[in-house]
């Protein structure tokens, strides 16, 4: 039984994520903050809601004990939980409107992986895929012509490449664990009032492909749909 957990999962990217690893034969939680629409989103698709903030250190902590009573160990981990931020210009942004994003985005992906560490240890091939963006690269954002090169997004954008460093340290200190970062591109989500021009389905793809390697699979990489990134 290959059991997942996936973050923010009751809508957009995760849900997406969630159904198609299912189908996959996945026992798949969604880790949700908001009960009510993660218990709807769980019962429409056929999988367990975990009460998850990953803002929280107990109710990450309380989701690990519950996970682990129930299935004895975890096998993928998604950390696809995050917030945009606001869209005030890059002059105003203050400490505050950092710590607010990285908490959600950054300090949440290390929250949930260091509780979760003894349950993915007890797996046959464990992995996890922290949820980027092209944002993220400064090779893509440095780019001209390219669409991420356009965004002044000082807050978001540095956390992405944040989550993309958390992972290559992680995939470096924990090689029995499979570790990357994928960058679903500029998909039609709630996080940008759906402006994307991709759909949930194809943003999902990168997300799902890494969620289903085995222990020979690729670690510490960023990936997106055509293959790896720069970083």
């Amino acid at each position: 039984m290959t059991t997942t957990l996936i973050t923010g999962a009751n809508k957009g990217l995760g849900y997406e994520a969630a159904r198609r690893l299912l189908a996959e034969g996945h026992v798949v939680y969604l880790g949700c903050r908001d009960e009510q629409r993660g218990k709807e989103a769980a019962a429409a698709l056929g999988a367990r809601y975990v009460s998850l903030d990953v803002t929280d250190d107990a109710s990450v902590a309380r989701a690990a004990e519950l996970i682990g009573q129930e299935t004895g160990h975890l096998d993928v981990l998604v950390n696809n939980a995050g917030i945009a931020g606001g869209r005030q210009d890059v002059g105003d942004v203050d400490a505050d409107d950092m710590r607010r994003v990285y908490d959600t985005n950054v300090f949440g992906i290390v929250r949930t992986t260091r509780a979760f560490l003894p349950l993915l240890a007890d797996s046959a091939a464990p992995v996890i895929v922290n949820v980027s963006s092209g944002l993220g690269s400064f090779a893509v954002t440095m780019t001209p012509g390219r669409l991420e090169s356009t965004f002044p997004s000082i807050v978001y954008a540095s956390s992405k490449s944040a989550v993309n460093m958390v992972t290559v340290q992680y995939a470096k200190a924990l090689p029995g664990i499979r570790i990357n970062t994928v960058d679903p591109g500029y998909t039609a989500t709630d996080l940008n009032g759906n402006a994307g021009t991709q759909t949930v389905e194809e943003g999902a793809d990168v997300i799902v492909r890494l969620a289903l390697i085995g222990a020979d699979g690729p670690t510490g990489g960023y990936f997106d749909n055509a293959g790896a990134v720069d970083w």
